[in-house]
Formats: structure tokens, sequence, C-alpha cells
């Protein structure tokens, strides 16, 4: 156990998200001694490079705004996080500056962790305020995202961000100080010290909703962006928020998520976990098999049907004939070019359409499998 933890101890780029719950009150205002005891843990580590995922900006501004709870329109939850972001951040940059840090603030949406330019733009930011000694606070932008573009919860946001900055250690804290085999306020439920790989939580009761109320996420993000972290090659530690300065310790506080891949192309893991496919390509048995079990590309002759509206570099889902998705990649024909392409070999199309149509519909480098 030791010997696993020590990694965690030995991290320099890390990625702490911290949810609503841990920073407000349960009128919905923010908790400035709970903010600062963060920070107290966070400044301390001068040695680290730590970027901070934090929730609470709808939170926030529930209270100034006259709001007795998290509103579910999408309209009043941007308002509120238009106040409350604000609000939030000014709290950060206060209590940082006790330690003499700046911060400084990122706001993004999913189309920013999807779409390569962008990709590339907020890596160059996160990695330069880490540069300059800066501690970047990292939210999803509540206030211009849509349902098509948004994250759904801060946690996912978290580990795509710790692949993105290339981070050491993703540390997850919330309310509970681990996952545990059952409901923690159930006697004889235990805590879960270490996940090795998915056989370890099978049978494990995962609940989907937080005591406070305040926030969008529940045990089963976390435990669904602990695996994308992991299998992305990235350690994780789920614990609560007063136990943070033993998680950065590497002591055995929470839940040790241990790495179970290797760091994969940045746009293989956005392609499968921050992107929203534009419509569908149904594949016959054969175009299956070949994406699924040879790696292959997908082309011509192995598209049954197209669904959806989409144009060429959009991400699309591969499906079977049963509808289920089985992979998902970046097109490189619009939607209504496909139909007169399909059952066709490329070297018939590029007689008749020319050389430009001897080509991939999907390409395997831009391609990836959604149950390897």
């Amino acid at each position: 156990m030791a010997g696993a933890r020590q990694e965690v101890a030995d991290a320099r780029r890390i990625v702490v998200k911290v949810g609503s719950s841990s920073l407000t009150t349960a009128a919905g205002g923010l908790d400035a001694d709970r903010v600062d005891a963060l920070v107290d843990v966070l400044a301390k580590h001068q040695d680290k490079e730590i970027v901070l995922v934090s929730s609470g900006a709808i939170a926030a501004g529930l209270a100034p705004l006259g709001l007795e709870r998290r509103p579910r329109d999408l309209a009043r939850q941007q308002a509120a996080a238009s106040v409350g972001q604000g609000l939030l951040v000014a709290r950060y940059t206060a209590s940082f500056a006790r330690y003499g840090r700046r911060v400084g603030q990122v706001l993004l949406t999913s189309d920013d962790t999807s779409r390569r330019a962008h990709y590339r733009n907020a890596y160059r930011t996160l990695d330069q305020l880490l540069a300059m000694g800066a501690v970047p606070i990292v939210n999803e932008n509540d206030t211009v995202a849509t349902d098509e573009i948004r994250f759904g919860d801060n946690d996912r946001l978290a580990a795509l961000v710790a692949h993105l900055v290339r981070a050491d250690l993703l540390i997850l804290l919330s309310d509970v100080d681990g996952l545990y085999d059952g409901d923690p306020a159930t006697p004889g439920s235990s805590r879960i010290a270490e996940v090795r790989g998915p056989a370890d939580l099978a049978g494990v009761s995962i609940g989907s909703a937080g005591k406070a109320g305040v926030g969008t996420g529940g045990m089963v993000t976390k435990v669904e962006a602990a695996r994308i972290a992991a299998a992305a090659g990235i350690p994780v530690v789920l614990t609560s928020a007063v136990h943070a300065a033993d998680a950065l310790a590497g002591g055995p506080t929470g839940t040790h998520f241990l790495r179970t891949g290797r760091r994969s192309a940045d746009r293989l893991l956005w392609l499968a976990h921050a992107s929203t496919p534009q419509g569908a390509l149904v594949l016959d048995d054969g175009a299956v098999r070949a994406v699924v079990e040879r790696h292959s590309s997908l082309l011509p002759a192995g598209i049954a049907s197209v669904e959806g509206e989409f144009s060429a570099g959009d991400p699309v889902e591969l499906r079977d004939g049963t509808g289920r998705a089985v992979a998902r990649g970046l097109v490189n024909f619009d939607a209504r070019e496909i139909p007169r392409l399909m059952g066709r070999s490329t070297r018939e199309l590029a007689r008749e359409l020319g050389p430009a149509y001897e080509r991939e519909v999907v390409h395997r480098d831009d391609l990836v499998l959604l149950h390897p």
C-alpha cells in the first residue's frame, strides 16, 4: 500500500477538483472559511504545480439572486453562474494572496477540449500560467454553455483537464471521504482503500446524489472520472476536502485508483469522453469486425446507412446493426455525400468521382473504440 501511494506523494503536477458542497453554506453562499481552509493546504505546496478545478459558481450565485435552491432551467443556471463566478474567483484571489500567490481564471466548454485547435490553445494557456507561478482556477463556462456542449459535471472536466495538462495525479475532493462498498451512512459499510481496475468495483453500489444538493455530481460521476483518468495513465485519489492535506502527501486517505492504462493521443481521449456526436454511421457486420477486431479504418463499402446532419470533420458514432455504438470518430465527408458512397469501393469511387474520394470515411487514427 505504501509503495502504491508513493507515486501520489511524488506527483509534481496535480489537478485538484473540489465540489460545490465543500465550498458553500447550506443556504447557497460561499463559505469563506472553507475556501480558506482549502487554499491553506494547496498554497503550502510550493514544490508542486497545482491546477484547481472548482465547482461552486452556480451555488455561490443563488443567495445573491434570492434563489432558495439550484434552478432547473438553463437560463437561470447561467444567470446564477454569471453572478457566482465573479464571487468565486474573487474569494480565491483574496485567499491565495495571503501566500503571495496569483490565480488565473480559465473557463472551458466541451468545445474547448473536443476541437483540436481549441484544445492546443487551452493547453498553452494552462501551461503558461503554471510556468509563471500562478494557480489556474478552472470551471465549466456555465454562463454560455448549452445542453449540447456541456461537460455535465466538473468531475469529468477535471479528468480531461488532468490529461490536457499532462498531470501526474488527479485528486477529487467532495463531502465523502472515499468510495464505500455500500451507503456510507449504513452501519457495516467499509471504505474501499484501493481500486486496481474495474473488477474491484464489481458488486459495489455507487450512490448518485451528494448530501448538500448544490452540485450536479455524485459518486457515480466521480468514479467515472477516476476511470477516465486512470485509463489515461493518471492515478486518482478520491477523498473529502478535509483530508486534502493527507491526499497531497500520499497518506492512506480516501480511495486510490491506480492507473490502468497508458497516456493516449490527446485527440482520442477527448473524442471518447468530451465530443458530442453529430450523427451516426450504421455499419454492416464485416465493417464492425474490421473496425473493432482489426482496428481498421472505416471504408465506404462497410456503411449500411447514415443518420443525422453533420459536416466533414465532425465526430460521429459508428454503430452495429443492433444500434449499439461501437466506436466514435471524425468523419471525412458531409452527411449528404455519404449515401452515394455507401457499399462501394474507394477505387470505384475514385474512377467515377475523382481522387478525393479514394479515402476512408473515418481514418483509424481519428477513431476510438467505445467498448475495447
